[in-house]
């Protein structure tokens, strides 16, 4: 059966393809379901059960007062809410009545298993299929983001601990560790937030690779703009995004402060091997645990990219201003200097721009 065919196909709908679908029907294009013949048409396919992209999968303790990085979707914003409400519970209701309000249509639940050229014309379609079929399309916009990813750093004899080891991603609540010795691993923001929030209950040990740099600047819209801003480079000569918090340093947040209030805002040096009972330290001493927490951050979910053949011998993907160098019909958006929240809109729109300028001629 030959694929359905449609003009641009967007794979994921979380904020970045949620944004690029607003802006492809502010343009003209319509839902593939609602096609009558004439317009251009836009299909978005999501692999999750319901809306809300990552949020719907947070840990239940992450509230709206303290969620890092809240950006409204273009042309609605987020509705006020109780800041002690779960993020989890508000979020994917705002997506929701989002993709209701715009009549996007969101295809789910839709797994892409790949995504190929149709042939050798480089203008040609290329194919996307799933588990719910195939459609070939003029345009992919890949905005799958990384929190079916999580990335899990290997030590030697992890898989000799007795305890109990998860990600941040498989995290609940600080009550599933009350009164044991929790060992929390990472740099980053989720690092430090849950840190401050495990500590309450249980004994904390935290360590990371490098010193982290603390910047006493508030990590604003500006700030998160330049940290966009600073990967660029990285993924346009296809090297593997790296972190935010690499470009940034660490911002002084509530729960850090709180932390250090405390005294649980302790850095130690990375453990240089797992033991049954705990993690053996760089000058040999011991550091018992019950769990290792790795708050170790995501890696893009990338994978049905492969037939495409674009990652690069460093890792990556090379990219600039959103779009694969080595595949023009192809843009990925939510990756790199597009992980962020204010980010991936702006990844949408510009995406949208971009085909619409090969669409319709720019006047001179």
């Amino acid at each position: 059966m030959e694929p359905a065919a449609v003009d641009v196909i967007v794979i994921g709908g979380g904020q970045a393809g949620l944004s690029a679908a607003y802006h492809l029907h502010r343009r003209g294009f319509v839902p593939l379901q609602r096609a009558t013949g004439a317009e251009p048409t836009f299909l978005v396919v999501d692999a999750n059960p319901a809306p809300g992209g990552a949020w719907q999968h947070r840990w239940p303790s992450l509230r709206m007062a303290t969620v890092n990085g809240i950006h409204e979707l273009p042309g609605f914003a987020v509705p006020p809410a109780d800041p002690v409400a779960a993020s989890r519970d508000i979020l994917p209701s705002y997506f929701a009545e989002y993709e209701e309000r715009f009549a996007l249509d969101v295809l789910r639940p839709v797994r892409v298993k790949a995504v190929r050229r149709a042939d050798e014309d480089p203008a040609g379609r290329l194919v996307v299929e799933t588990d719910r079929g195939s459609w070939s399309a003029r345009y992919v916009i890949n905005a799958t983001g990384t929190w079916t990813r999580p990335f899990r750093p290997h030590y030697p004899g992890q898989e000799r601990f007795r305890g109990r080891q998860l990600h941040v991603a498989d995290y609940a609540s600080a009550e599933d560790l009350r009164g044991k010795r929790v060992v929390v691993v990472g740099a980053g923001v989720s690092a430090v937030q849950l840190l401050d929030e495990i500590s309450h209950v249980a004994d904390t040990f935290w360590v990371t690779r490098r010193e982290p740099e603390w910047v006493e600047a508030d990590f604003d819209i500006p700030a998160r703009v330049a940290a966009i801003a600073g990967v660029e480079d990285r993924v346009r000569r296809g090297l593997p995004p790296g972190s935010v918090i690499s470009v940034t340093g660490m911002h002084w947040t509530p729960w850090a402060r709180a932390a250090q209030a405390r005294g649980v805002l302790v850095r130690h040096p990375m453990f240089a091997s797992i033991e049954e009972d705990g993690v053996r330290m760089p000058d040999g001493s011991f550091e018992p645990a019950d769990v290792i927490l790795w708050a170790t951050g995501f890696r893009p979910a990338l994978d049905h990219l492969a037939p495409l053949r674009l990652r690069t011998p460093a890792g990556g993907f090379r990219v600039e201003n959103g779009r694969s160098l080595d595949e023009p019909r192809l843009f990925l958006i939510g990756y790199g200097p597009s992980q962020s929240t204010v980010g991936a809109n702006r990844a949408g729109r510009d995406a949208v721009r971009a085909i619409m300028a090969e669409r319709v001629p720019v006047a001179a």
